[in-house]
C-alpha cells in the first residue's frame, strides 16, 4: 500500500509542515524502477491527497489564519473543508500566507539528497508571489547540489486547473518522458489550460476588495452571479455579470465549449473545484457530461481549498479544461 510521508521540521521559529505525497516504499528486488525526478506542486492545486498520492505527486503546503490561529492547507485533513467554509459563513476571519524559501529548502532537499532531480510548478504568479520564493531555495541548493536539476516553473494556474496540469504532466512522466521533456511540454502548454468560475454569493469579494460594497448591494439585489477567468498573466478577471444561478450554470458551459477547439467533440479531462456548494457544482457537471460526450472520464468535482477558499469564501464553483490558449 502506497504511503505518505509526513515531515514536520524546525526552520526559524516556525513548524514546517510538508506533506510530501506519492512516494511508495520500495523494497530491494522487487524490480520497480522509479523516476529519476519528483514531480511536485503547492498544496493549492485542490485536488486530494489520494489523487496525489496515486499519481505520485509531492507537495507543499501553504497557509492560513482562521481568527488567528494557524493551519497548514493540507487539503482539509486538520480541517474539513464543511467546517472551514461553516466558520468563514458565520463571520470568522481568514489570511493567507505563502511558502517561504527557507520552507522550500527543507522541502526540496531531501529529494537532492535522494539523487532526485525536481520539476515544481508553483501556483500562479497572478495570484500569489510564491514562485520568487521557490526560485531562491531552487539557486540556493543548486549550489549545494550543483550535479542535480531543480527546475521551477510558474503554472500560471490555480486551484484544481493547477490539478489538471500536474495530472497531465503526471502522464508524460508515466509514459517515460525525460524531465527536461515535462519541463518544456509545461512551459510550451500551460496556457492551455482554461479557467472559468462564478460565484453566488459576493459577501467575501466585498470583503476582500474585489467588489465595492455598493455594486455588490446592487449585485446581491439583482441576484448577480459574476462569471471570471484566469488570463494569460495567470491573474483573475470578472468577464461578465450574469443575472440568476441558472443562467449563469448555463453560461459557463457555453464558455467552455467557446474556448475548445473541438466544440463539442472535446475528449481531453474537466475538473470542477467548489466551495461548500456541490449541488451547483454537479449541475454544472451534468450540463458538462451531456453536452461533450467523448469526455476523457466523468468530470471529476474536488473542493477548493483553504488558501483558495479564504479569498472566494462558499458559493464559488470552478471549471477547468483544455482548450484555446489564453491570450488575454
Amino acid at each position: 500500500m502506497n504511503q505518505v510521508a509526513i515531515i514536520i521540521a524546525e526552520a526559524a521559529a516556525d513548524h514546517v509542515i510538508i506533506m510530501i505525497a506519492g512516494l511508495p516504499p520500495i523494497q530491494k528486488g522487487t524490480g520497480i524502477k522509479m523516476s529519476e525526478y519528483i514531480l511536485s506542486c503547492c498544496s493549492t492545486a485542490d485536488l486530494s491527497e489520494e489523487h496525489f498520492r496515486n499519481r505520485s505527486v509531492s507537495y507543499i503546503c501553504f497557509h492560513y489564519e482562521l481568527d488567528g490561529v494557524q493551519y497548514a492547507d493540507d487539503l482539509g485533513k486538520t480541517m474539513p473543508f464543511d467546517q472551514f467554509y461553516a466558520a468563514m459563513t458565520a463571520g470568522a476571519d481568514t489570511k493567507t500566507s505563502q511558502i517561504n524559501v527557507d520552507e522550500f529548502i527543507t522541502y526540496f532537499e531531501p529529494f537532492l539528497q535522494e539523487g532526485k532531480d525536481i520539476l515544481h510548478l508553483s501556483l500562479s504568479s497572478g495570484i500569489s508571489g510564491v514562485t520568487n520564493s521557490a526560485m531562491v531555495a531552487r539557486e540556493t541548493l543548486a549550489e549545494q547540489y550543483p550535479d542535480r536539476k531543480i527546475y521551477v516553473l510558474d503554472s500560471l494556474a490555480a486551484s484544481s486547473g493547477y490539478g489538471l496540469l500536474m495530472d497531465k504532466l503526471a502522464d508524460l512522466r508515466d509514459e517515460g518522458k525525460s524531465i527536461d521533456e515535462v519541463y518544456e511540454w509545461a512551459q510550451a502548454n500551460r496556457l492551455k489550460l482554461n479557467h472559468w468560475f462564478f460565484s453566488t454569493d459576493l459577501t467575501f469579494y466585498i470583503k476582500g476588495g474585489r467588489i465595492s460594497k455598493t455594486a455588490g448591494f446592487i449585485g446581491g439585489m439583482l441576484n448577480i452571479c459574476p462569471l471570471l477567468n484566469v488570463n494569460h498573466l495567470g491573474q483573475l478577471i470578472p468577464r461578465y455579470k450574469i443575472r440568476t444561478k441558472r443562467k449563469v450554470i448555463q453560461t459557463i458551459v457555453d464558455k467552455m465549449e467557446e474556448c475548445i477547439e473541438e466544440g463539442r467533440n472535446y475528449s481531453g479531462k474537466c475538473y470542477i473545484s467548489q466551495s461548500a456548494c456541490y449541488e451547483d457544482a454537479r449541475a454544472v457537471a451534468d450540463l458538462i457530461e451531456e453536452r461533450f460526450p467523448h469526455l476523457d472520464g466523468k468530470v471529476l468535482i474536488n473542493s477548493i481549498g483553504t488558501t483558495i477558499g479564504s479569498h472566494t469564501g462558499p458559493g464559488t464553483v470552478a471549471v477547468f479544461f483544455w482548450g484555446k490558449e489564453r491570450v488575454d
